[in-house]
């Protein structure tokens, strides 16, 4: 009986040894897959800065995805709102076929609002990290002449000419540039009840996505402080707001540091 017994104890201590093993085995497997969007036009994948911040992720052992996406320079503005929805889709695909758990979203000006409106459209992003946000369909629908190309594509999509492609107007940091796309595509991007409006996605982003808002002092959004975009977010203690010496394009390198130790004390597993 006191062999029986002290095999049982051994047997016991062992299975409860091998619970905490497992548990710590199971979370030293998950990744954390970051998927950065850059800027729109003349913005791409090849954007110095934003290769620094991958750089960093990489570095800290990070799965990384940059892809071309809808507004970059060569493709600007290629499809609508929802299509940049689906290549986003995909490319969360990616980022678990090649092993990411946990997925966290980074974008650049115009990645901004489309990483903002991907979280609170799918629900399934664990952490959102906004650098030098850009892209603010409110002001441009004040703003001449965006706001007559906004008005004129409204006019074409009541009238059922929204696939009608033509020259429409942008606002890129201040410099006036032209797109062609669809009247319905534009729109999808410009209207300031649209989705692409960060004021009006932020409060639709899920609780538990905790969102870094950071902006270079040198950049025209940092007058426009915490109440534009991120007081709205719903409350999340590991939400922050950073602000850094820089300006709108130099924001991703100069945070890298910053961005990467947010990521990992936001989403890492812990043993």
């Amino acid at each position: 009986m006191r062999f029986q017994f002290a095999l049982a104890a051994i047997a016991a201590f062992f299975i409860q040894a091998t619970v905490p093993m497992a548990e710590a085995q199971t979370a030293a497997q998950d990744r954390i897959g970051v998927l950065l969007l850059h800027g729109k036009n003349p913005g791409s994948a090849n954007d110095p800065n934003f290769q620094r911040l991958k750089s960093k992720l990489d570095e800290e052992g990070m799965i990384t995805l940059m892809p071309d996406m809808p507004w970059s320079a060569r493709r600007y503005i290629d499809g609508d709102w929802d299509k940049a929805m689906a290549e986003i889709d995909s490319h969360v695909e990616s980022l678990r076929g090649k092993g990411a758990t946990k997925i966290v979203i980074a974008g650049h000006s115009m990645g901004c609002p489309a990483a903002m409106g991907y979280a609170a459209k799918r629900g399934n992003v664990d952490a959102l990290a906004l650098l030098a946000p850009g892209h603010i369909p409110v002001f441009y629908a004040g703003t001449s002449p965006t706001r007559e190309s906004i008005e004129e594509a409204r006019r074409l999509v009541a009238a059922g000419h929204g696939d009608t492609r033509k020259d429409f107007n942008d606002n890129n940091q201040g410099r006036a540039q032209q797109v062609r796309t669809t009247a319905k595509a534009y729109l999808s991007y410009f209207d300031p009840a649209s989705e692409a409006e960060m004021s009006v996605t932020a409060p639709k982003i899920p609780q538990q996505t905790a969102v870094l808002w950071v902006v270079g002092d040198g950049d025209a959004i940092a007058n426009r402080g915490r109440a534009y975009v991120f007081d709205k977010l719903q409350p999340n203690p590991k939400s922050q707001y950073l602000q850094v010496n820089a300006n709108h394009l130099t924001t991703p390198m100069v945070a890298r540091d910053a961005v990467a130790a947010w990521i990992k004390s936001t989403v890492a597993p812990q043993p």
